[in-house]
């Protein structure tokens, strides 16, 4: 069987999962239109064939042995992903630190979450999340630092919107950009990028000064509290300082530090503004401090909050996944750990020291001493610092194997060998949330062609490098009882992940496991099954060595990089609200792709006007890495003197504006992770001479162009092109990707003075290609041919056919407009006409309240909710409240 697509899925989330309750988010929402088999990696690869399952894993795991035979096991590299399930995980991390003997292997989660999983291990002696999403319900006030959570976590916002109606929880958003979660915030601290540490540091010094501190609770479960506040004391000696070193006025700072000093149950919640920087380890504990010093921790509503940004990046960290880390939270540090991993797996190899973290690892790919690479579900030629030098590194190893979903990725292409991995609703063991909850991921999809689940691939390559021994798994569920065993082995509440109640767990009974947050240790007595634990620490019992916190003393340091004359913009990158890491499968949905259609920098007015960039203009940015090539929105939510970027974009979707390419390599020197989000750039107009759009049925990467974006839409791909050159080279050039011609019927205008041209070729009567060009700013909107790509009979009549020679839309054609509510596919000109047609019924117009009961948008998710409310403001129409 070659595959199997299902007809029309329709994914629901389940209404009894304590996670989430049933509500999805867009791309949660849209799992089931990535099911499809286009672009799928189907076969095992080899140099570009074609091969066997036996061929390929004979090949890799010779490879990887004839490197270490050459070299020494740290010739040889992981690197893995949140994408994995704990069990793919497990086996991988078993594979390179328990028999090939050494600690590279590293994750993605590196990149995301590494300088919280550093900031626990320091405060709290293990990595752990102490509270659980019922805090977010429980707060009176909540903290965003550095989370733009209404788009990147908005079922969990939308859990706390709704609790601040019944309780009026007060929410602070500290982040440099005003972003979509600033708009239900009571106050928002637009904070000079990289200044968390001195804010805080104020926070806890304004805590002594005010005596607003928990002294028992400090005496009685924490260590290192005077020498942290005398750092904090001297960082920020008073708010003055604070407010001048952070760019805030001081009456914002000092509302901030009372509310916190007065309302016991403070939730803070943080995520990538903090990790991704040269300080984030210091960052997160920072905030951990301010929580130690008032005992507001795993406490209902009270607590440090490390949101993650990816589905199993707790479960990768479980199992050791970090090249720093041991499995079941135990580390290299440690001898005894280290005595005890290599007893329990019977691994005499067993890896003695830390292995190459992301960025190092890939230094070493580049200049040569990592002979074999071994990536898994990521996409590190897009998402990686200086990827363009991890590019040239790749090319140059002598081994680099890929497992993933598809051949199509920017990483994949540089692959010498390529496996057909499961993806989701084919995959089959568990994953662990932000608040250590462990579910089951039920496979309910056939495997496709010869894909296999990747702990299935790796055992299979363990076996023939001659480990069988150690890995004769047939099944997630006998991983899974080893995992477990594992947490608890020698465990007498030292580490806190013990899971030790679920090891004996026969098939049926994983099947069924419900889910549950750890620890989840075994009774002694009876061996009986907890039902695990929502929050830890209030009472102290820290894994430390005399189970007390620590206060960690911390100060202020600059970014590693500054703006300077010739780069004086500082470039942040980040999250879109629809689009998930790369884009790998939601780049494929249509409804996903609409709301922000081509990479966009983001700019105040005011450095916009310095540049001589107008909104929709083409903008170069270069730093000293790399450069990208995006569309011009100049919005005010955007500070002065800073960009914005989105993470995404790679080269199947765009011509040049991988973020990773621009971005600085620099680390956290505890964490590893890089500082994603501070990079200097100058910026330099590029003057377009023509623009143009091709609609076609085809996937293709248009060459010779200096500019292209492609998008999924229904039925078809829209390409956006564009270029220096007069229109007339433009036309040649937009020609230049049509599909030959031959027996297909023409429909063509061309008028050469005013440089339009359109043409649309048919099959049997119906759309195959239509290219439009113009000079900048005179395309007409493509949305009506779009909707014919989409009919079910695509033939054309011939008002259609008079349209495409005018390049106007036939009368009466609907229009959606860009996607603004991407769950329920519901467009801004459908909005807009809403608003209009509601105000001349009633007069008074309508509101986002009125518009979710007559369209529905905004009442899912809810993360479109902030633009509705913009587009409401906007439209002249007085909301009804």
């Amino acid at each position: 069987m070659r595959g199997l697509a299902l007809a029309n899925p329709v994914v629901s989330g389940d209404p009894i999962h304590p996670a989430n309750f049933g509500r999805l988010c867009s791309k949660g929402g849209a799992l089931g239109e990535t099911l499809g088999l286009e672009g799928r990696l189907l076969d095992p690869m080899i140099g570009g064939r074609a091969a066997s399952w036996d061929e390929a894993l004979d090949r890799v795991a010779a490879g990887f042995t004839d490197a270490i035979e050459k070299y020494g096991s740290d010739s040889v590299a992981f690197y893995v992903s949140g994408q994995l399930l704990t069990e793919d995980y497990y086996v991988a991390n078993k594979l390179m630190k328990g028999f090939i003997g050494s600690g590279n292997i590293d994750t993605n989660s590196r990149l995301c979450m590494a300088s919280s999983v550093a900031g626990h291990r320091r405060a709290f002696g293990g990595d752990v999340v102490p509270g659980c999403y019922e805090d977010w319900e429980q707060a009176d006030l909540a903290i965003y630092v550095g989370s733009n959570a209404a788009w990147c976590h908005p079922i969990l916002h939308r859990r706390l919107l709704a609790a601040r109606e019944k309780r009026g929880t007060r929410i602070v958003v500290i982040d440099p950009r005003r972003t979509a979660t600033c708009d239900e915030a009571d106050l928002h601290l637009a904070i000079a990028p990289g200044t968390d540490v001195l804010l805080f540091n104020g926070l806890l010094a304004h805590l002594v000064r005010t005596g607003a501190l928990d002294r028992n609770w400090i005496a009685a479960h924490a260590s290192g509290f005077e020498e942290a506040a005398v750092a904090a004391a001297e960082d920020a000696p008073d708010i003055a300082t604070v407010a001048a070193g952070c760019r805030l006025p001081e009456e914002a700072v000092r509302r901030f530090y009372a509310w916190f000093a007065h309302t016991p149950a403070t939730l803070t919640i943080y995520s990538q503004g903090v990790n991704q920087s040269t300080q984030g380890t210091d960052k997160v504990n920072a905030i951990i401090n301010c929580h130690l010093a008032t005992g507001r921790i795993g406490r209902p509503g009270a607590g440090p909050f490390s949101v993650t940004g990816q589905p199993n990046a707790m479960g990768g960290r479980e199992v050791g996944g970090l090249a720093n880390q041991l499995a079941a939270h135990m580390g290299f540090e440690d001898l005894a750990a280290r005595d005890r991993l290599r007893r329990f797996w019977q691994a005499p190899r067993l890896a003695e020291r830390p292995g190459l973290k992301a960025v190092e690892l890939f230094d070493a790919v580049a200049a040569g001493r990592i002979k074999a690479l071994w990536i898994m579900a990521t996409n590190p030629a897009v998402s990686a610092p200086d990827a363009e030098r991890l590019r040239r590194g790749l090319r140059g190893c002598e081994l680099v194997v890929v497992s993933d979903v598809t051949a199509e990725t920017d990483t994949a292409r540089l692959a010498d060998v390529l496996l057909p991995a499961a993806g989701w609703g084919e995959k089959d063991g568990t994953v662990t949330n932000s608040e250590r909850r462990i579910s089951r991921q039920r496979r309910f999809h056939p495997l496709p062609g010869q894909a296999r689940p990747d702990w299935w691939i790796v055992t299979q390559v363990a076996r023939r490098m001659g480990f069988a021994d150690a890995f004769p798994y047939e099944d997630p569920a006998a991983i899974f009882r080893e995992h477990a065993a594992l947490s608890a082995f020698e465990n007498r509440g030292e580490r806190a992940f013990d899971i030790g109640a679920l090891a004996a767990l026969d098939r049926e009974a994983y099947d069924a496991l419900e889910s549950v947050q750890w620890p989840v240790p075994a009774i002694p007595s009876t061996g009986d099954r907890r039902l695990g634990t929502a929050r830890l620490f209030a009472e102290g019992g820290f894994p430390t060595p005399d189970g007390r916190a620590r206060f960690v003393p911390v100060r202020h340091r600059p970014p590693a990089h500054r703006p300077d004359r010739d780069r004086p913009m500082l470039l942040n990158t980040g999250r879109l609200r629809d689009q998930w890491h790369t884009m790998t499968r939601t780049g494929a949905v249509p409804r996903l792709a609409a709301n922000s259609p081509e990479p966009a920098v983001e700019l105040h007015p005011d450095d916009a006007g310095r540049h001589g960039l107008a909104e929709g203009d083409l903008a170069r940015l270069k730093s000293g890495w790399g450069r990208a090539l995006a569309r011009v929105r100049i919005t005010p939510d955007q500070a002065p003197g800073q960009a914005f970027l989105a993470m995404h974009w790679n080269d199947r979707f765009t011509a040049d504006c991988v973020a990773g390419r621009i971005a600085n390599p620099a680390v956290d020197p505890v964490s590893g992770q890089p500082e994603l989000k501070h990079t200097p750039v100058a910026l330099e107009r590029v003057a377009l001479g023509w623009e143009g759009f091709l609609v076609s049925r085809r996937r293709m990467r248009p060459t010779g162009l200096v500019y292209w974006t492609r998008r999924a839409a229904a039925g078809c791909q829209i390409y956006a092109l564009g270029g220096p050159e007069p229109p007339a080279d433009g036309i040649i050039l937009g020609r230049s990707l049509l599909a030959p011609l031959r027996d297909r019927q023409v429909i063509e205008f061309a008028d050469p003075k005013r440089g339009l041209f359109r043409l649309a070729t048919l099959e049997e009567g119906h759309l195959a290609e239509c290219l439009f060009v113009a000079p900048p700013g005179k395309l007409p909107d493509p949305e009506w041919l779009l909707a014919r790509f989409a009919a079910e009979t695509p033939a054309l009549d011939e008002a259609d056919r008079r349209a495409l020679l005018s390049g106007r839309a036939p009368a009466g054609a609907p229009v959606e407009g860009r996607i603004v509510c991407a769950c329920l596919g519901v467009g801004l000109e459908r909005i807009l006409r809403t608003l209009r047609e509601g105000g001349g019924r009633n007069g008074q117009g309508i509101g986002v309240k009125e518009l979710g009961a007559l369209l529905g948008a905004g009442t899912n998710c809810g993360s479109c909710v902030p633009e509705l409310k913009e587009i409401v403001a906007h439209a002249a129409v007085p909301a009804a409240g």
